[in-house]
């Protein structure tokens, strides 16, 4: 799925990061009552009526030649270039400045659908005095405090009117989609290029080289049809200085969103390193299938026992993807590469496995008898039953007499259970507890 996407774009010192915070329920911009204080862009997720989307806050925009200056101006042109909706945060009191002028005639050279937010009226008396909003071209404009947090229900209304409709999938229903993640010059660029046997995307030494997220579409030999979505490479935060290798990671963000199976590339010559983990958490919290492709296996020398070595590591590294195949591979001799098809058909059909809800209590039953429920001050945990909800990750609630005695040790022991039972390899499963009523 396709997350729709809302930047902020304003002057300095209109209340833009406050705005951010309010949407996204959590203190993510630095707030400073002077301008100038977020220079680069934030992301972060949000959500209304259930629904997410990404928010993108941005420095302050002033159209003179100062260096900074410019450098913030196209960091927020970036932003509102990968944007859907754009929200103009104005200020109810300083009112209609030459800045806002300004930054109005350019907002309408991007083309894109563009919301007026006036921040700052606080009470009654200044939001009935926005009329002169109008003035910037840029039709209604909605009242809203961000330290109060008053006027967001309508102003989220009208954005979610501009998101652009979701479109039919050129895919079919069955088309597996699966992304390569991970750092910089780990090989992704060359796997797609292996896999598809074609010089498909640019490949260089150079870290950085991929920029988009490119779609390509192929068919196995099975007959089960793929999209492969090549990313660019996520580096760590502090090591993110050029622009658009900061744009890059929006883009892979968006790329891990829209896949059914997410395959995360580790260097085999460099070994596992932080960020490698980083990245993972990614896939992980979006609940996405995992394969841990180790690449560049041809360029190492290996000794006895390198694989189970270097086996044991990742699992020690990534103890929770336990779930997750390994699969060395080499993209310069297209070793074992394929498996690959293979391996993203099995954890596909995983995500959509459903399990009938009398076999699954059957294992529930069989479960708690093998371990017994816990105890806290003389209650013990009852389990009544447990059913799936969901597919693509599979999805379990199980309901309890009260969710407190469900200890986190027990609830991994019953995902282990499952796993066990109904072989879920590849992909991750939530397992909610619920009281029943």
């Amino acid at each position: 799925m396709n997350i729709p996407t809302v930047a902020l774009v304003g002057r300095p010192n209109v209340g833009k990061s406050t705005v951010f915070n309010r949407l996204v329920g959590e203190r993510v911009s630095i707030v400073e009552d002077f301008p100038g204080v977020t220079r680069d862009r934030i992301y972060a997720t949000s959500e209304w009526l259930g629904k997410p989307f990404r928010l993108i806050d941005t420095g302050g925009i002033e159209m003179i030649d100062e260096p900074i200056m410019k450098q913030i101006r196209y960091q927020a042109e970036i932003a509102m270039d990968e944007a859907d909706v754009i929200v103009f945060l104005t200020s109810g009191r300083e009112g209609v400045t030459d800045a806002d002028e300004e930054l109005a005639h350019f907002l309408h050279r991007t083309n894109k659908p563009v919301v007026l937010a006036v921040n700052k009226t606080d009470n009654p008396e200044q939001r009935q005095e926005i009329w002169d909003f109008y003035s910037l071209g840029h039709g209604d404009p909605f009242p809203v405090s961000g330290v109060h947090g008053t006027g967001f229900g309508d102003l989220l209304d009208e954005i979610f009117q501009l998101f652009p409709k979701e479109e039919q999938e050129a895919e079919t229903e069955d088309t597996i989609k699966f992304s390569f993640i991970g750092r910089p010059n780990v090989g992704k660029s060359s796997l797609v290029n292996a896999i598809l046997k074609e010089q498909r995307v640019i490949v260089s030494d150079m870290e950085g080289t991929t920029r988009e997220a490119v779609d390509t579409y192929f068919t196995s030999e099975s007959g089960r049809h793929f999209t492969m979505i090549d990313t660019a490479g996520i580096r760590k935060r502090g090591k993110v200085f050029e622009n658009t290798e900061k744009y890059s990671v929006l883009r892979a963000l968006s790329a891990i969103d829209r896949s059914d199976v997410v395959c995360l590339v580790i260097d085999a010559v460099t070994g596992i390193r932080e960020q490698d983990k980083k990245v993972a958490g990614y896939a992980y919290e979006a609940g996405k299938g995992i394969v841990i492709l180790v690449n560049k296996w041809d360029a190492v020398d290996k000794s006895d026992n390198l694989f189970e070595e270097f086996t044991k590591d990742i699992r020690a590294h990534f103890q929770y993807l336990s779930f997750a195949p390994i699969l060395f591979v080499s993209a310069h001799t297209g070793q074992r590469l394929n498996k690959l098809p293979e391996l993203l058909e099995m954890i596909y059909d995983n995500r959509h496995r459903r399990v009938q809800s009398s076999v699954l209590n059957d294992v529930l039953m069989d479960a708690v008898a093998m371990n017994p429920t816990p105890t806290d001050k003389g209650r013990r945990l009852k389990i009544y039953y447990m059913t799936q909800v969901a597919v693509n990750p599979p999805t379990f609630v199980a309901f309890v007499n009260d969710v407190e005695l469900m200890h986190f040790s027990y609830e991994r022991f019953l995902e282990n259970q499952l796993r066990e039972s109904f072989y879920f390899e590849g992909t991750p499963i939530r397992l909610i507890t619920r009281e029943r009523q």
